[in-house]
């Protein structure tokens, strides 16, 4: 992601980097960079929190208020009151590497949040980001 940032950066493109492998997108320096220690897979926010989405999505635009590779914006969003989720994540069971994959099982169809907002995407049509999906 940050090596493609910096080519459309190149171009005369602004770009922002939101992410939470801090260690992986600090090694290519994007242009900007906002960190959120959320689990990976969540770096947008937690499912069916769209209050919390949009509180981390604008902190993160505060990223484009300064520039340069190696800068980090933090983004002050907790994913719970304790660090206890990452005891899970970064120590998993070495009998047993399975059990510590507690991620959301993927999908070859378009997931919703709610009925809402599939009936939303319907009316709209085609979705250009999902166009490789059969219909």
């Amino acid at each position: 992601m940050g090596l493609i940032a910096r080519q459309i950066e190149a171009a005369g493109i602004p770009t922002l980097c939101l992410g939470s492998a801090l260690s992986i997108l600090g090694s290519v320096f994007p242009p900007r960079l906002a960190f959120v220690d959320f689990p990976l897979g969540h770096t947008a926010g937690k499912p069916n929190d769209p209050e919390g989405q949009l509180r981390l999505l604008r902190q993160a635009l505060r990223g484009f208020e300064f520039a340069g590779p190696g800068r980090v914006l933090r983004v002050d969003e907790v994913w719970s009151e304790d660090d206890s989720w990452k005891d899970e994540v970064m120590r998993p069971d070495p009998e047993n590497p399975a059990a510590a994959d507690n991620r959301t099982e993927r999908h070859a169809t378009p997931q919703y949040q709610s009925e809402e907002d599939e009936r939303a995407a319907l009316e709209r049509g085609d979705c250009p980001t999902c166009v490789f999906l059969p219909a």
